[in-house]
């Protein structure tokens, strides 16, 4: 029977693929960030052995340290920074990350500028938006977003779409609504949406990019 068990990879894909289907969309249109912060690279090897490619970090320092020998393994890994990025670490960031998806102001705008044009290195950037106006969380401001994105096409970073996290404890739907009408309003195809909790409703709405931790690796310690 053990081995007949669906593990959380497969049982994630099942569900994203059903998702897809209800909307009627092709399950290739959305990409699994696995998000893999705080857990080691022993608990993230099964993950790449059964194929998933894409992984998301919170943090510049833990990536660096486990990554590259990761990295070096598996080369064909597609790493995504998740989290909030501080200004100082653009460099750092734009050596080791595939894409961002935490670009929320100018001073970040222009720190990642610098540092891509130093490296000859153009890196993908979701443009973070403050959904819900929390104080607390981070994200341009939607008045603000048409402008903002403006000014980062104005630069050499290529802007893949809008990054959200909903308010938590309430129903997410209104706001995955709306990412995606602020997305299209800026002429933007992609959204990254979408957790453990609520990625299926996401993908109901348009979601490109899910990002999905504790429903792969169980809830952190």
């Amino acid at each position: 029977m053990d081995s007949e068990a669906v593990t959380p990879l497969e049982d994630v894909r099942s569900r994203m693929a059903r998702a897809c289907e209800a909307a009627r969309r092709e399950p290739s249109d959305v990409t699994l960030i696995a998000v893999s912060k705080t857990h080691p690279a022993v608990a993230i090897v099964p993950l790449i052995e059964a194929g998933q490619r894409v992984f998301g970090e919170n943090r510049v320092q833990e990536a660096q340290a486990k990554w590259p020998a990761l990295r070096a393994r598996y080369p064909a890994i597609e790493l995504h920074l998740i989290g909030q990025l501080q200004s100082n670490k653009a460099d750092e960031a734009v050596a080791l990350f595939d894409c961002l998806h935490s670009l929320d102001r100018p001073s970040l705008a222009q720190a990642l500028a610098k540092a891509m044009e130093r490296q000859g290195r153009q890196v993908p950037c979701f443009i973070q938006v403050n959904i819900g106006g929390e104080a607390q969380k981070g994200g341009c401001a939607i008045g603000d977003l048409p402008d903002f994105i403006a000014s980062v096409r104005e630069t050499c970073i290529p802007v893949a779409g809008l990054m959200c996290i909903p308010p938590a404890d309430i129903e997410p739907a209104p706001f995955f609504a709306l990412l995606a009408r602020l997305a299209a309003d800026n002429g933007l195809a992609g959204l990254s949406m979408g957790m453990s909790d609520d990625f299926e409703t996401a993908i109901m709405l348009g979601a490109t990019h899910v990002r999905v931790g504790s429903a792969l690796f169980g809830e952190r310690v």
